[in-house]
């Protein structure tokens, strides 16, 4: 390990030259300073570690070389914390060699729809959505929509939306999958309890360079927006439908009023879709590597229920239940967040532990 530390430095403090070299080439800067930032935390910890194996050489010396008691049980008792302290670093260190998810800083896009229920399901979506924004807002990010299909009660058939905000995608990409709620719907008359769902996607936002998307490839459609009961809402062909024909996917965007603002939207979910269909693809080569125990995050998995009547979460995926539903609907997802985080760091290092 100390070999694999002292090459990091040493690309570190190489870096740190071709950072200056570099000045006048801003796309090759920007590659070389995000390397750097990569590595600073490792660089740090051998820095400590390579101060406590100093220290404790300077300890045993004068243990070895001293003969006032007092002195030397000062030497002893320092050689024990920095032992302490040294298989602290030892274990910072282990953790930060895991290779990261690539996609963790970057912003998100979320595709929230309407599953199996019917009404109670488009409402049920739009809960999910308000719950999301509100714990964006707690974080500090910032929402915007790209797409939506409302329904005439309230709910969403989809909607489609951006979050921008440092680690966003760290802090959400464990929410996709199936969504299960149990409630009396506000529909229902006779008090009974029904099961709807949603399906929540998470993509972390893809730029031009990481897809490159050939002109040749799309279909692209103009149509006059429309809105409840296919009433028009706007008196230009503004709505956009962009088909990328090599695979199939289809986006539509009509939520604003510009056909330019429609196209770039649609563009950047369509980016999104290609790069996690091109990253799903590669995980599938991947044979080798272990399932996450939060599993794969695919839409058939049913990854938590919603019980109102008896104010409950739980996620199937780790065995997590809690009684504080009417806490997370606001958007403190904190907790539930941090249990999922935390179950999957732990497998991604006994993962990276078991391949050493």
């Amino acid at each position: 390990m100390i070999e694999k530390l002292a090459e990091i430095e040493a690309r570190y403090q190489e870096l740190n030259q071709l950072m200056a070299e570099s000045s006048d080439n801003i796309p090759q800067l920007t590659a070389y300073a995000k390397e750097h930032a990569s590595l600073q935390e490792v660089v740090l910890l051998y820095n400590d570690l390579q101060r406590v194996e100093r220290e404790t050489k300077g300890a045993e010396e004068l243990l070895a070389e001293e003969d006032d008691a007092d002195l030397l049980e000062m030497a002893r008792l320092e050689i024990q914390q920095l032992e302490r302290e040294k298989e602290s670093l030892l274990e910072r260190v282990r953790a930060a060699l895991v290779p990261k998810d690539p996609n963790d800083d970057r912003n998100v896009i979320m595709e929230i729809r309407a599953g199996t229920g019917g009404d109670e399901a488009g409402l049920f979506a739009a809960d999910l959505f308000r719950m999301y924004s509100l714990f964006a807002e707690k974080q500090g990010w910032k929402t915007e929509f790209l797409s939506s299909s409302p329904t005439g009660i309230g709910g969403y058939k989809e909607i489609i939306y951006l979050v921008k905000g440092q680690g966003a995608f760290s802090r959400l990409k464990f929410e996709g999958g199936v969504h299960r709620v149990q409630r009396v719907p506000v529909t229902e008359t006779s008090g009974r309890i029904h099961t709807s769902t949603a399906t929540v996607a998470v993509l972390p936002e893809a730029q031009e360079i990481d897809v490159s998307i050939n002109a040749e490839d799309l279909s692209i459609d103009v149509y006059r927006a429309s809105g409840h009961g296919g009433q028009s809402v706007n008196t230009t062909d503004s709505a956009v439908r962009i088909t990328h024909l090599p695979t199939g996917l289809v986006v539509t965007c009509q939520d604003e009023r510009s056909q330019q603002q429609n196209r770039m939207r649609a563009l950047a979910v369509l980016r999104a879709r290609l790069l996690e269909l091109e990253q799903r693809k590669q995980r599938d080569k991947e044979t080798a590597m272990r399932r996450s125990l939060v599993g794969t995050g695919e839409r058939s998995e049913k990854i938590r229920t919603y019980n109102f009547p008896q104010n409950r979460l739980t996620d199937h995926r780790i065995g997590l239940t809690v009684y504080s539903l009417d806490q997370i609907m606001d958007g403190n997802l904190e907790s539930t967040v941090d249990a999922l985080t935390t179950t999957y760091e732990s497998e991604r290092m006994a993962t990276a532990g078991a391949g050493t």
